[in-house]
């Protein structure tokens, strides 16, 4: 199993694992040592706005929430800080900038050893053609989302950059027909805290 790495967010995390477990005086603690953050629904109701509008001014924010600017970029800062909203950044259309098609690539090693497995995260992470990359369970080790100008192109990609990553066993392709649904935070974690 993959030790996660401790930052805040997983701190956050673990704190609220805690909470849901009845962990009483022990969250207390927790809380007091990192001076964590438990989301309540104002919180959610502020992620749900910056998800659609990343670029909102702190008092058109607070119209939205019901609240003050102060208390609005106090939250949001805390929410930064925690790591719960960890960037912001622009959604591009790439298939306007010429990358229209999406392949969806299953990678399997010839091996799951430590060092295998690091050798290979570290030369896809260069891969100027992969926009994901995540290790899976299943019959394959890695799932990536590679963007790319044409089937031609996909074939220079191919040959360039995939077959030249180390311990690679097997390569599956699959070419995205049709986006059908595309969200970056799945609605059930606004759905659930209202």
């Amino acid at each position: 199993m993959t030790r996660r790495p401790h930052t805040s967010a997983y701190r956050t995390l673990d704190i609220y694992v805690a909470l849901q477990q009845n962990s009483g005086s022990k969250l207390e603690s927790e809380l007091d040592k990192v001076g964590a953050h438990i989301l309540d629904a104002v919180d959610f109701r502020i992620l749900r706005e910056l998800t659609a509008d990343g670029r909102i001014s702190d008092v058109s924010l607070a119209d939205r929430v019901h609240l003050s600017s102060t208390a609005v970029a106090r939250r949001r800062k805390i929410l930064e800080e925690q790591g719960v909203i960890s960037g912001y950044s622009v959604n591009l259309d790439i298939g306007l900038l010429g990358y229209s098609v999406i392949v969806v690539v299953h990678i399997e090693l010839n091996s799951q050893a430590e060092q295998v497995l690091n050798e290979f995260e570290a030369m896809v992470s260069q891969c100027p053609s992969v926009s994901y990359c995540s290790f899976i369970s299943g019959d394959t080790d890695f799932l990536m989302i590679v963007h790319v100008r044409s089937f031609d192109d996909y074939d220079r990609v191919y040959r360039q950059e995939l077959s030249k990553l180390p311990h690679v066993s097997r390569i599956r392709s699959s070419f995205v027909m049709r986006r059908v649904g595309n969200h970056t935070v799945p609605p059930v974690v606004f759905s659930a805290n209202p």
